[in-house]
This record gives structure tokens, C-alpha cells and sequence, in this order.
């Protein structure tokens, strides 16, 4: 690795292509965490025992669902998904979403569990309508820990997208299968050196704005 996947200065002529192909995965596992969080509230806020105990059915049926969405490998719906819609980005973005949606609907009912319900019988008895209980008492409190689980979606959906790249042919995956299968391993190790920079970039920016949101 040391000797062949070192970027040299020809490697470094790549570096268009490749900070173009790393912002269009970053889009994409940023887009594919947006929706599946904003899906994964509605589920979780339906599922939830400790506030909508008159529905255990529905419950069951969604904490069901997002096991087993979540225990399918974000691979295994990549390559589920290369038979309808083929190599594109498309692909890539669903298969994030599934994998997101499983795991972020579980985390999310998880914290959702964890709030006191008698907050929101109070308002409710004071007149308030569901929606307005909701948004006024259970809202503000998870907003912090939901903020969270959507920025660790965001950082390990970088990494996997980069992985899923490799089978849809899209974003910085397809940049370096292309120039390892070419024997260009200078510029496959600016690929990777490149990535790890903006996974290290994200993950501090992450921790800055947990700590303005805690």
C-alpha cells in the first residue's frame, strides 16, 4: 500500500473529479438521512407504547418493520435493487433510505420511550389538541437526542455510500473501482485519502454542533 497507492503529483490532476464525485455522495447520504429520519419520526411517533396505548397492533407492526429493514445490509439492498432500477444514483440513494429507515424508526421509538407521557395528559387536559401536545411537550425534549441519531446516519451513510458505489456505479465508489481496475493506484489512494479527510471533517463538525444543540 505504501508503495503503489501513494498520490503522486499525476494523481493529484484528478482531484476535480474526484471532490465532484465526493460532494455527489456526500448529497446523496445526506438526502437519503433527511427523508428516512422525517418517515422514521412518523412511524416512531405512531409506534410508540408510552403514547399511543390504545394501538399495540400498530406497534407491533412497526417496531416489526424496522427490524427488519434495519438487519438487511445496505449491500444486500443494493444489489436487491440493481434488478429494477439498474446503475444509477437512484439506487444507491434507496438502498441508504431502506437501511436508514429501519434503524432510525428503532432509534427513535427507543427515545420517544424514554419520555414521561404525563407531560403531554397535562396539556391535553388544559384543552390541547394531540398535535399541539405533541409539538409543545414531547417535541422540544427528544430534539436533542433525534438530532443526534440523524447526524450519526449521516456519518456512517458517507461511508456506506462509498461502498455502494462500487455496485451502482456512481459517486467516488465508481471513481475508485475505476482507477484501481485501471492499475492507476495513485490516483484510487487520493480517492481514499480524500474520504477519510471529509469523514473526519463531518464527524468534527458533527461533535461542534452536538455540543450547541445539547
Amino acid at each position: 500500500m505504501l508503495q503503489h497507492f501513494i498520490p503522486d503529483a499525476a494523481a493529484f490532476t484528478n482531484l476535480g473529479s474526484i471532490g465532484y464525485q465526493l460532494w455527489r455522495t456526500f448529497v446523496i447520504a445526506t438526502a437519503a438521512t433527511g427523508l428516512a429520519g422525517l418517515v422514521s419520526l412518523i412511524l416512531a411517533l405512531l409506534g410508540a407504547r408510552n403514547i399511543v396505548t390504545h394501538s399495540a397492533t400498530l406497534s407491533w407492526l412497526i417496531r416489526g418493520f424496522a427490524s427488519l429493514m434495519r438487519n438487511i445490509p445496505v449491500i444486500a439492498w443494493a444489489l436487491l435493487l440493481l434488478f429494477s432500477f439498474k446503475q444509477n444514483e437512484l439506487t444507491g440513494y434507496l438502498a441508504l433510505f431502506l437501511m436508514n429507515l429501519g434503524f432510525l424508526t428503532r432509534a427513535f421509538m427507543e427515545t420517544i420511550e424514554d419520555f414521561n407521557p404525563d407531560k403531554l395528559e397535562a396539556l391535553r387536559a388544559t384543552g390541547a389538541t394531540y398535535p399541539q401536545a405533541l409539538a409543545q411537550s414531547l417535541l422540544p425534549e427528544i430534539s436533542v437526542p433525534i438530532s443526534e441519531w440523524l447526524l450519526y446516519s449521516v456519518e456512517n451513510n458517507l461511508r456506506d455510500a462509498t461502498l455502494v458505489g462500487l455496485l451502482t456505479g456512481t459517486g467516488v465508489g465508481f471513481l475508485f473501482d475505476l482507477y484501481f481496475k485501471s492499475l492507476n493506484y495513485p490516483a484510487a489512494g487520493l480517492v481514499v485519502l480524500t474520504l477519510v479527510i471529509l469523514v473526519i471533517a463531518l464527524e468534527m463538525v458533527a461533535n461542534l454542533i452536538r455540543k450547541v444543540i445539547a
